[in-house]
């Protein structure tokens, strides 16, 4: 059995602009971002940390790491998918995040879930 077939998450992603907490005079974008996490390998793993990277469209990045998600650390069986939504402010209409969940599987292997980058973007900023 390859590794992959083993330990394999998938991540999706979702992203909204949230006009009314967003202060566009004061350089203030708000975004919400929702996440499903799907564990479609063959072992149990639980997610321990999260590291982010998020970058404006002045490429000031911001790196953020803790413990879990949203408060919790989702222990996900074969099959099984986590949804959370959370939020980061930009001082700029256009960003980027990713990142890893760092996960430790029930055989004591410890592996590292990638989030593709992503785009965060004020509606009719990007064409």
């Amino acid at each position: 059995m390859t590794e992959k077939q083993h330990y394999n998450t998938k991540i999706d992603v979702e992203t909204q602009y949230i006009a009314e907490q967003s202060d566009p005079q004061q350089h203030r974008y708000v975004f919400s971002y929702t996440i499903t996490i799907s564990n479609l390998g063959d072992v149990a793993a639980k997610l321990l940390t999260r590291h982010w990277i998020i970058t404006n469209a002045d490429g000031k990045e911001e790196e953020v790491k803790g413990k879990g998600v949203v408060g919790e650390q989702p222990h996900l069986q074969p099959g099984d998918g986590f949804q959370y939504t959370s939020g980061t402010i930009l001082e700029t209409p256009v960003g980027s995040m990713h990142g890893s969940y760092q996960m430790l599987a029930d055989d004591g292997e410890r592996f590292d879930a990638i989030i593709s980058p992503f785009t965060l973007s004020m509606p009719n900023t990007l064409h």
